[in-house]
């Protein structure tokens, strides 16, 4: 009979301790509540505003003079409120345009505007030092051909186009931002033989069609452009010439000819007044209902007469990337770091992304400052840091880790990051093992909204948002679940790539707009649409902020791996189901192709080109990864019981503690994942065409949804492998408590 001990979320926040010592932990929870109130009170939503105001005031991209002087300003801060601040600078490569042609060149002719005009509303919209539109780590060209309309551009959509029988085939293509990351548009255009690729955005996700347009509302005008970095991220971040190295003065680097993540045809984003023109010109079939936009046009496929001339080309500077590293160091165990992190280069002025997010870590990182200097030493060190160069690929940060990876492998308990910040709903994403903590924080924390816990408020969200068939589930659901991560922010480096523990957090769902990487994205458009008040800014600091202090100042860390066993079972139990019903629809589409290719081959007037029929999927043996998790139940069990039942002593909690949080990185795989070993975590990572967007168990989920069934028997092994060195790590930290 197994024995169960039921403790509260938020005991398990503060480490485990036994009924004998309830008084002890009553008092320790007593005094961490106290800090915690005394934290709070430190904070301020109009010094959150004026840090906003104050760091989004002018153009501050990677290796620009005002990016430095806002480095410069943090550093600044940190040192004023009592923190050890430095910067370290990295060397990096960062490409800024020169040459941006776009034109229409038949049936009719016009030239896009690729330019976002200056707003009599909108006092920062008209400033010099404004990086124009366009995507970074697309390749210089100068190409003239047909133009192709493809959906959003991800792999399904071309192959509607192929049963429509239209081949991009040195065309130009045109896809819509959404429901992908960008840069696997151009990516997929490429590798379909396509030569250059534009990113618009149309109305009907961002623009008229969900509101008022920006200034009258918060939405994408017609002259609105999201930049944004094409970077072929899912191989590795970081500067595309120092991959897993960090990138210092004399390091040694690629030719740029040789670096797998700059793509090899140009692209170019525009505004949807530049799209329409080009879209109108389209012949060729009316696209399916799912791929139609909301310009008033009929959408077509191309290519026909519609001919376009696109011309980019890039300086490609080594530049300076500053990041800044602040500390306070712990009292009992300083060798243990709590890392914070969010970054502080933005594509303009960057008021939302990233410095809304940027301000509340400034503000937990004063009020922290304020409670040394009223006596308080947390026990752990704090190491919090604003990073540079995180729009162009995650430069900053992952230069910083891989310039001290073997350090940070020993030393980092966790890494919490924060990105852009607004009104709304608490999102947390992370390592499994966490969730106990996260769950006992979100409970914590008041919303300024509603005035119930921000855990309440996300909780009725997902009721309300449901499925029908749902909603009773989400209703009796008691606890949060983290989301798993994929890309797109800095722990990416820390998470995939160390296996350092790392959690994402942040409000939204509520700030309307389309400001995203535009000039527009603004002090004066966040304090109309975004945080008026900035109040979740100072929720925002609530959280991290009580994320980073029980972290510091637990006796026993908060790590409870039998989350991530229901996680890790949850998932595979999905790619089971996943192979069983690609089996059954494969079998049904083959049967259809037979029967269609026999009608057409019984009418002597239609000449056909009988479609291909999928090889068959075969049965995946799962079984050595089904008994590894049979393991790691019982070991994730186990420990959760002896950490319950024991009582840990002051000489083992070192020991016990640095095993804790260095056992994620059991789940590391050294050869790391097919086609790209900088990622080396087997149970997270962005997606190789989805880019931000998560694939759990990615090893073998790709190799599934790719149809490469060799390579998804040898990753269920590998994975398989991973889970029971882990589960014997957990073994390991057992013996160390008994």
């Amino acid at each position: 009979m197994k024995l169960t001990i039921t403790l509260s979320a938020a005991a398990l926040a503060w480490g485990i301790c036994t009924p004998v010592m309830a008084q002890q932990k009553a008092a320790a929870k007593e005094t961490n509540t106290q800090l915690e109130t005394r934290f709070d009170q430190q904070l301020s939503s109009a010094h959150v505003g004026a840090t906003i105001k104050e760091l989004s005031a002018k153009p501050h991209h990677l290796g620009s003079a005002e990016g430095k002087k806002v480095a410069e300003a943090i550093a600044g801060k940190f040192k004023s409120y009592g923190w050890d601040a430095r910067i370290n600078t990295y060397k990096v490569l960062f490409p800024t345009p020169k040459t941006r042609v776009l034109e229409l060149t038949a049936p009719v002719k016009f030239t896009a505007t690729l330019k976002e005009p200056a707003l009599k509303e909108d006092a920062t919209s008209g400033q010099e030092g404004q990086l124009p539109t366009y995507n970074a780590w697309g390749a210089d060209g100068n190409v003239t051909a047909p133009l192709v309309y493809v959906n959003y551009g991800l792999p399904e959509d071309y192959e509607t186009l192929e049963r429509l029988g239209i081949d991009v085939k040195g065309k130009i293509v045109i896809a819509r931002y959404g429901r992908s990351w960008r840069g696997i548009k151009p990516k997929v255009a490429s590798e379909h033989g396509a030569i250059g690729c534009i990113i618009y955005s149309d109305p009907k996700e961002d623009g008229y069609y969900e509101g008022d347009v920006y200034p009258k509302g918060a939405f994408k005008s017609e002259y609105g452009v999201q930049r944004g970095s094409v970077m072929d991220m899912v191989i590795y971040p970081g500067d595309p010439l120092t991959p897993g190295v960090g990138a210092t003065e004399n390091a040694q680097r690629l030719e740029r000819s040789q670096a797998a993540t700059i793509l090899k045809i140009p692209v170019q984003p525009i505004s949807y007044h530049d799209a329409q023109p080009l879209l109108a010109a389209l012949e060729g079939p009316v696209v399916p209902a799912e791929w139609r936009g909301a310009l008033p046009i009929t959408y077509h496929t191309g290519p026909g007469k519609a001919t376009v001339h696109l011309e980019v080309a890039y300086n490609w500077d080594l530049v300076p990337a500053y990041d800044v590293v602040a500390t306070i160091k712990g009292s009992q165990y300083p060798d243990e770091w709590v890392i914070r992190g969010n970054h502080h280069d933005a594509w303009v002025n960057g008021a939302g992304d990233p410095i809304s997010g940027l301000a509340a870590m400034l503000e937990e990182a004063k009020a922290i400052g304020a409670l040394v200097k009223s006596g308080y030493q947390p026990k752990r060190t704090l190491v919090y840091c604003a990073w540079d160069g995180e729009e162009p690929g995650l430069i900053g940060s992952t230069e910083w880790v891989e310039d001290h990876d073997k350090e940070l492998q020993q030393k980092a308990v966790a890494y919490i990051n924060t990105d852009g910040n607004e009104r709304g709903f608490l999102g947390m994403g992370g390592s499994h093992a966490l969730t106990k903590l996260m769950d006992g924080i979100a409970k914590d924390v008041t919303d300024p909204q509603t005035k119930v816990s921000v855990y309440e408020r996300a909780k009725a969200a997902a009721v309300v948002n449901a499925a029908p068939a749902g909603r009773k589930a989400a209703l009796e659901k008691k606890n949060i679940t983290l989301f798993a991560l994929g890309s797109g922010s800095d722990y990416s480096p820390f998470f995939q790539h160390l296996g350092v523990p790392s959690l994402n957090l942040g409000f939204g769902g509520e700030g309307d707009g389309g400001e995203y990487h535009s000039i527009y994205d603004s002090y004066d458009q966040y304090s109309r649409f975004k945080d008026p008040d900035f109040s979740y800014g100072v929720a925002l600091a609530q959280v991290a902020g009580r994320a980073a202090l029980r972290l510091a100042d637990a006796n026993v860390l908060p790590f409870d791996f039998t989350d991530l066993y229901k996680t890790i079972s949850g998932y595979v139990k999905e790619l089971t189901d996943q192979a069983d019903q690609l089996r059954e629809s494969t079998v049904l589409e083959n049967r259809l192709i037979k029967e269609h290719s026999y009608q057409l081959a019984a009418d002597p007037k239609k000449s056909f080109t009988a479609p291909k029929a999928k090889a068959e999927v075969p049965y995946l043996d799962f079984s050595a990864l089904q008994n590894a998790l049979v393991k790691l139940d019982h070991s994730s069990s186990t420990l959760a019981d002896s950490m319950a039942a024991t009582t840990v002593t002051a000489a083992a909690r070192q020991r016990l503690n640095e095993a804790l949080y260095q056992a994620e990185q059991s789940l590391l795989v050294s050869q790391g994942l097919p086609k790209r070993p900088w990622f080396k975590h087997s149970i997270y990572a962005p997606g190789f065409y989805t880019g931000y967007g998560v694939k759990t168990l990615p090893g073998i989920r790709e190799a599934i949804e790719q149809r490469n069934w060799k390579e998804a028997q040898e990753q269920i092994a590998v994975v398989a492998g991973a889970v029971t060195t882990f589960s014997a790590k957990l073994d390991e930290i057992t013996g160390l408590i008994k």
